[in-house]
């Protein structure tokens, strides 16, 4: 994707709270890298505030071309959209927003992160013909769960300890998947293929996952959306076996792309070099 931006544009990452975030170290990155006059900052902005910070954004005063969005404004920002993408609607979320003709436009990227490194770390992993398991049903586990049943993964199965909750995820969606309590877990896992953890267990400061992976099939492919820390012991575990382990750094990397190609021109590469990056400034900042 590329754009006509205007000159030494600027964009942004909100949400609230911010400093955590790890984009401007991505998109200050691919600046640099490919040469291009602009800036790319953290905005905090209170939920309060953040209507008044869109309108400044669609009129103009802000400065901006437009920019990411993180917790807890992606849904309120989908709802003042004037235009969003089929996923955002189906989403009913967005993470990346732009002006376009005059009006503020969204866009989830979400599931793109996800796909595209899936296709980086385990090339052919959409051409299984088994079942692919989410374990949540939070916003990620949307985002996810749109994108395998684009890709066409079947049977899709939901693991999520409160039923009621995957029902409406599905049916939002418009698509079909079967739902399994945690308890259920082993009939859930028969002869999968794909097993994602979409949830923040095993991340820094959570409690860990309560189940053994590698009791599941030698060819299971495994993914956690976590990256801090890079390696959960889901992961551990898996690779312990020998089975292909993919951390959540890609995705964050990934998901991002698109974004940077609509605000600054250029379709920017995930690179080897800028995942090093990341890796270091996640251990300088590990807790």
């Amino acid at each position: 994707m590329t754009t006509n931006p205007p000159k030494n544009p600027k964009a942004f990452v909100i949400g609230w709270p911010i400093k955590h975030s790890r984009s401007p170290l991505i998109h200050k990155y691919w600046l640099r890298d490919l040469g291009i006059t602009g800036l790319y900052q953290a905005v905090p902005v209170e939920p309060d505030k953040l209507l008044e910070f869109l309108h400044n954004l669609e009129s103009g005063r802000s400065g901006f071309v437009g920019g990411n969005v993180t917790f807890p404004h992606k849904e309120a920002t989908f709802k003042a959209c004037a235009q969003t993408s089929d996923v955002a609607r189906r989403l009913r979320a967005v993470n990346t927003i732009w002006i376009e003709n005059g009006v503020l436009c969204g866009d989830n990227t979400d599931g793109h992160g996800f796909t595209a490194n899936m296709d980086d770390q385990a090339p052919g992993w959409d051409k299984i013909d088994r079942p692919a398991v989410i374990l949540g049903s939070g916003g990620s586990a949307r985002a996810i769960l749109l994108a395998l049943h684009n890709h066409g993964l079947a049977p899709l199965r939901i693991v999520n300890r409160t039923p009621s909750r995957a029902r409406k995820l599905i049916e939002d969606l418009g698509i079909e998947a079967a739902i399994f309590t945690p308890d259920q877990l082993p009939e859930a896992m028969d002869g999968a293929g794909l097993f994602v953890n979409t949830t923040s267990l095993g991340m820094t400061g959570q409690p860990s996952l309560d189940f053994d992976i590698t009791q599941f099939g030698s060819e299971l492919i495994v993914s956690d959306i976590v990256y801090t820390p890079l390696e959960t012991g889901l992961l551990r575990a898996a690779r312990a076996k020998g089975l292909i382990a993919i951390d959540g750094l890609g995705m964050l990397l990934h998901q991002a792309a698109p974004g940077f190609a609509r605000w600054f021109g250029q379709t920017p590469l995930v690179t080897p070099a800028l995942r090093n990056i990341l890796v270091a400034d996640l251990g300088a900042n590990a807790c």
